[in-house]
């Protein structure tokens, strides 16, 4: 089945979007760190301290952090949540020189920085063993599959038994006033600041556009039960701003 975010390219209809996403995050990787917090007056923040902290009780060994991007989930997964063992992996060059650059700067004691890694690769063709990790982490990345089920799939493939899933999302609230003023927000203003900031309008055009196209969390939640997933849940923050999902293998 097709999603509507699945659909929706960067630059153009020609070519695969697996590519074109590619090159975006190359081009904007210098300047995504400020941006993301920029756009969001800095509540992404918070979105992703709940949403790590509510991996704690499972006390995740192995943890995976798909589309890791700059690397600062995975950097926050490796304070709060301490494992053994974290890889970042992402489909950019580009964000990962700068995820690379982050983690040799890090105050990081010593001993623990060893246990931090960035791989390139695709989530849709992980180059994991199946039952690899005690946990799978993806902060704003499954809206870019160029094949959402395939990505979960591939997810549940390389987590062990009664390991977690976590991911966290982006999405549009669903009512009066938010629905509307994000509307405006994102179709006018996030184009704007984007492209004075990294020079690219045609990213951050795109990027509110697979907001509004991904799917609901209910529609979501049945995705992940149909996908295999169990203990399902998923929670809100701000309005509908970002949406965490929760899921048992």
């Amino acid at each position: 089945m097709k999603y509507g975010q699945e659909k929706i390219n960067p630059y153009s209809q020609g070519g695969e979007k697996k590519e074109q996403v590619r090159a975006m995050f190359d081009g904007i990787a210098p300047t995504y760190d400020l941006l993301n917090h920029l756009l969001s007056f800095g509540t992404d923040r918070g979105w992703r301290r709940k949403s790590v902290d509510s991996l704690r009780e499972f006390s995740p060994r192995s943890v995976l952090d798909l589309a890791c991007g700059t690397g600062d989930f995975t950097f926050l997964v490796a304070q709060r949540l301490n494992p053994s063992e974290i890889i970042g992996c992402d489909l950019s060059e580009g964000m990962l020189q700068v995820a690379n650059a982050k983690l040799a700067r890090q105050d990081i004691p010593p001993g623990h920085r060893e246990r931090i890694s960035f791989v390139m690769g695709d989530a849709l063709d992980l180059g994991f063993p199946d039952d690899r990790f005690d946990a799978v982490t993806i902060a704003y990345g499954v809206r870019n599959f160029q094949d959402l089920e395939a990505g979960l799939r591939e997810m549940y493939r390389v987590l062990k038994n009664d390991g977690h899933l976590l991911i966290v999302e982006l999405s549009t609230p669903q009512h009066f006033p938010m629905r509307q003023l994000f509307s405006l927000y994102s179709r006018f203003v996030m184009p704007a600041v984007g492209w004075l900031f990294s020079r690219d309008r045609k990213a951050y055009s795109y990027l509110p556009k697979t907001m509004e196209a991904f799917p609901q969390a209910e529609t979501v939640y049945d995705i992940l039960i149909r996908t295999g997933f169990s203990q399902v849940r998923f929670h809100r923050f701000t309005f509908g701003l970002c949406t965490m999902f929760l899921a048992t293998k």
